[in-house]
């Protein structure tokens, strides 16, 4: 019972390619099904996100991580394998844990990412069995406690995040509030999804290319303008985040002052994170423009980073916590099955010489008869007992799986012809 997670992630693939591996919602089910009749594959679930595109799986005799990189490279259209990644077993369940908490992602501890698992686990679910099922039930639990018991989540992780967490201290909220985006690079998609995620009910995407716009707003459920269009919607919002590529600056007093009568006594929030800055200084000087730069910025997200990375030594012992529990539980679920066959394959060998020494000794009478059958189903419980509750204390101190595995190839277990072969024993030259 082999677990498995092989995928790409922002660590090890650019925007470029991530955005092209993004799978939808309408994809996941066709992509499982795919994967599972390649691969022989008994469960799979996707998790696909602007960062990574992973997929679990508990794989079948064949090595499933080969399947997952021939999907992903027809879907990207060349070889993906470079940019890919595998975790089997416990170091498989371990990332998962780590993904859900936010301690994997581009944001450290974000909170984001904890309910695209559940979205990922919910939509693969006709492909998904008990263990992955575990697996990710198992996952979001690990998260609330990562995310109870340290400091992992507090405070803004990064230039975006810090941005927003200032918008809200002239806001109090932006719960219901409008949001301007220029720019549609990564920073400028990080801060939209910060901005969502605080409550954000509209925001506007504009870029000079106005494809990449509508791209990155269809993909937030944000509004997508042309350019130069932006600016006469300038007084419906109460956030303009600037990021774009510019090599100067291109928001003046001209594009913010012409806006400030129709805003009435509703402040701006201007947060320019792009370098060179997109924001003319001259702006903030205006009437209830609230201006802010990186050199604003940087301070916040080091000290707020800094803070989160102290906290990963305790978080890390609860992902080890929780991956002993886990493969606790697997490591029985495994054990069991494999106790009852390997139970019933020795009561088979057992019958088997029975009937054997009977033909010898036809004289014996029922009695005898029956006290020889009970004398070998004793001497059989009796080898047996020992193994079994050896077995089941492995699976409960975490050796299940590897003792289980030994079990399967000294008797043969996954040998499908060793029920037939007669009483004297398997042939001498088998070898696994």
């Amino acid at each position: 019972m082999a677990l498995m997670v092989a995928g790409i992630s922002y660590r090890t693939a650019p925007i470029d390619v991530r955005e092209r591996l993004v799978v939808g919602r309408k994809d996941v089910a066709p992509l499982l099904t795919a994967f599972c009749e390649r691969s022989g594959a008994r469960e799979a679930v996707l998790l696909s996100t602007c960062n990574r595109t992973e997929l679990y799986a508990v794989e079948g005799a064949s090595d499933a991580a080969s399947v997952v990189w021939e999907l992903l490279s027809e879907r990207l259209g060349t070889d993906v394998t470079s940019y890919g990644y595998v975790r089997r077993d416990r170091e498989a369940a371990a990332h998962l844990y780590r993904v859900a908490a936010g301690m994997d992602s581009m944001i450290l501890g974000e909170a984001q990412i904890h309910g695209q698992v559940r979205d990922a686990w919910e939509v693969s679910r006709s492909a998904s069995r008990a263990v992955l099922n575990r697996l990710f039930q198992s996952a979001l639990s690990v998260a609330s406690r990562v995310r109870t018991e340290t400091s992992i989540a507090r405070g803004a992780a990064s230039v975006s995040s810090a941005a927003v967490q200032l918008a809200k201290k002239i806001f109090g909220s932006l719960q219901g509030r409008r949001a301007m985006v220029l720019g549609a690079g990564e920073m400028a998609e990080l801060a939209l999804e910060c901005l969502m995620s605080e409550g954000v009910h509209a925001a506007i995407v504009a870029n000079r290319t106005y494809e990449h716009a509508a791209e990155m707003a269809a993909r937030h459920g944000a509004v997508a303008v042309h350019y130069d269009e932006c600016w006469a919607r300038l007084h419906e919002v109460d956030v303009l985040l600037c990021s774009t590529a510019a090599p100067h600056a291109v928001v003046g007093v001209s594009h913010v002052g012409p806006s400030l009568d129709a805003r009435g006594d509703r402040p701006l929030c201007i947060l320019d994170i792009a370098l060179p800055r997109d924001v003319d200084r001259a702006v903030g000087e205006l009437g209830n423009v609230f201006l802010y730069d990186l050199d604003d910025l940087r301070a916040v997200v080091t000290a707020n980073l800094e803070r989160r990375k102290e906290e990963l030594p305790s978080a890390e012992q609860v992902i080890g916590e929780e991956v002993e529990i886990f493969w606790t539980w697997l490591a029985g679920l495994a054990a069991v099955p494999v106790l009852t066959t390997f139970r019933a394959r020795m009561d088979r060998v057992r019958e088997q010489e029975l009937a054997h020494v009977m033909r010898k000794m036809e004289h014996l009478s029922p009695h005898d008869r029956e006290a020889v059958e009970h004398f070998s189903r004793a001497l059989m419980n009796k080898f047996l007992h020992e193994p079994s509750v050896r077995l089941r204390a492995a699976a409960s101190n975490g050796r299940g799986l590897a003792v289980v595995d030994a079990l399967r190839y000294l008797f043969a277990l996954g040998d499908e012809r060793a029920p037939a072969d007669d009483a004297a024993g398997p042939p001498a030259d088998e070898e696994r």
